[in-house]
């Protein structure tokens, strides 16, 4: 069982990682999608319940964020894996202006999100952590955490 966080400001390729690399299976957690944090836990209890792997596909940019996910999949004995998703703000703001209607999102919520931005690290609870760059060619380049940068 392997719950996987995703963890980035908006218009930085969390969903498209999503959708290149896990294909919806396992399942998807994303407040986008589910519209209320009611069905977002509501999802995360099936999953648990379930023994189900899963994703979550928010932006996760706090630590308490991250907790209400890590912390119940710990105590279930899932395998956590975060991978967090660098980017600089200004090519975030630039990839969303390239976005078309629902997708495109206020630059507020970028700037905000840029704003709470809380770097991960293992002692959070992850087994793994990973950060993800664009390739700048459709794909996504990953490479292994270091505390330390």
């Amino acid at each position: 069982m392997t719950a996987i966080i995703l963890i980035g400001i908006p218009a930085t390729g969390k969903s498209t990682f999503c959708r290149q690399r896990y294909l919806e299976s396992p399942p998807m957690i994303s407040l986008d999608v589910l519209k209320t944090r009611k069905r977002e836990k509501e999802r995360l209890d099936a999953c648990l319940a379930e023994h189900e792997s899963f994703v979550i596909d928010n932006t996760n940019v706090s630590v308490a964020e991250r907790q209400r996910f890590i912390a119940p999949a710990k105590a279930a004995g899932y395998t956590v894996i975060g991978f967090y998703f660098s980017s600089k703000l200004e090519d975030a703001l630039e990839r969303n202006r390239q976005r078309k209607g629902a997708e495109r999102i206020r630059e507020e919520g970028i700037l905000g999100a840029a704003g709470r931005l809380e770097r991960p690290c293992r002692t959070e609870g992850f087994d793994e952590l990973w950060y993800v760059r664009m390739d700048g060619h459709g794909g996504f380049t990953v490479e292994e955490w270091n505390d330390e940068l």
